[in-house]
């Protein structure tokens, strides 16, 4: 549509303009290291001196922006970042059956500049607003034909959308999860054969807890950098995943129990807290999920949407001293804005799972599933 092109041109500008983005120089050296065939796990990036810490299937897919200058690169790269943000908005808004004006999407893309985690994802030059697009593509119409290859893709290029698949099983659509499954397994296999020192990545870097920094540090709002900041360093895995499993198999229940009321979106939405909080690293950026989020919460409440917008406006955990492990030194209150992500995650969990309780969807709710599945069928 003409406002997501509108959206796409002008990022596109700004981003050629301003260039410089960090990971996105990782993102251009894996893909160099593809072309001319050399192990980019053995070194790091030789201009921002990060290492590549995604799986080799990441580094072919990272081959176009190699080919291109730097600020075209970051120009493409800028544009394609922001209309998938705008496509999401017109996802999460249509899942629910209602019309998407372009004010809607031209609006929720210029807000979204606001939260932390969408800005940081364009500074950074980072890949999380379009591995969101092909999850919620997926999730949103898994009845389609190919649905799953999406969510497969997405987890070859992060590990983490695995837990989509997990959700596609727990709410009946287990074909999409099988297809899936499938993908991801396909994504190894063609990273494997293709990229060079790509078995290195599966034998030394997944288990290299600190291949991708410092999990106390108070970006990583997960579980696990929760914990990290709370206990004496280092945090056991048995801890880590005693408190995440439990948690984010509690967050898939009640996403299962919204996808059987019909709301596929807020269903989804779910499913990538599950995701953030149950990730051994969710950095800041990594929670661009907080735009469909508030997207899907304004059908329910506004109160809650604006409570939870709030969160990521203000970034709370940034007002505490942080870096150089100071976060081992916050006073037991400062842990409540030093995790305020975990925390409103975990709130707006616990609240959809009392009010998913009703039988009937809210007056303002919805469609059912089964109708939102006829209309699909007939597009």
């Amino acid at each position: 549509m003409a406002s997501v092109a509108a959206v796409v041109v002008v990022a596109a500008t700004v981003g050629a303009l301003v260039g410089g983005f960090p990971d996105l120089h990782v993102y251009r050296y894996a893909g160099r290291s593809v072309l001319e065939q050399w192990p980019a796990y053995r070194y790091d990036d030789p201009v921002t001196g990060y290492p590549l810490t995604y799986p080799p299937f990441a580094a072919l897919l990272m081959v176009p922006v190699a080919l291109l200058p730097g600020w075209a690169a970051a120009g493409v790269w800028t544009g394609l970042s922001a209309g998938c943000l705008a496509a999401v908005v017109v996802l999460t808004r249509g899942a629910s059956g209602r019309p998407v004006p372009w004010t809607w999407v031209l609006a929720g893309s210029l807000a979204a500049l606001a939260l932390q985690p969408v800005w940081q994802d364009y500074a950074f030059g980072q890949v999380n607003a379009i591995l969101m697009l092909l999850v919620l593509v997926d999730v949103l119409r898994p009845e389609r034909r190919w649905s799953g290859v999406l969510v497969g893709i997405a987890a070859g290029v992060k590990l983490t959308p695995l837990v989509f698949v997990v959700l596609l099983v727990v709410v009946g659509q287990r074909a999409a999860a099988a297809r899936a499954a499938a993908t991801f397994a396909a994504t190894v296999v063609v990273g494997l054969v293709a990229f060079p020192g790509a078995a290195s990545y599966w034998t030394h870097g997944l288990l290299d807890p600190g291949r991708v920094g410092p999990p106390a540090l108070a970006h990583n709002q997960s579980v696990s950098g929760a914990l990290s900041r709370a206990v004496d360093p280092p945090l056991t895995t048995v801890l880590w995943w005693a408190v995440s499993v439990p948690l984010a198999a509690g967050v898939l229940v009640v996403a299962r129990r919204w996808w059987l009321r019909g709301d596929r979106a807020l269903a989804a939405c779910l499913g990538a807290l599950a995701m953030l909080l149950a990730s051994p690293v969710s950095w800041s950026h990594h929670w661009v999920w907080a735009l469909p989020v508030a997207l899907a919460l304004w059908q329910r409440s506004r109160v809650a949407a604006l409570l939870w917008t709030a969160v990521f406006v203000a970034r709370p955990m940034l007002w505490l001293p942080w870096g150089k492990g100071r976060e081992h030194d916050w006073r037991w209150w400062e842990h409540l804005p030093g995790n305020a992500y975990v925390l409103a995650a975990v709130g707006v969990v616990a609240w959809l799972a009392v009010i998913g309780r009703s039988g009937a969807p809210s007056s303002r709710g919805p469609r059912s599933s089964s109708s939102c599945s006829r209309r699909a069928r007939h597009r």
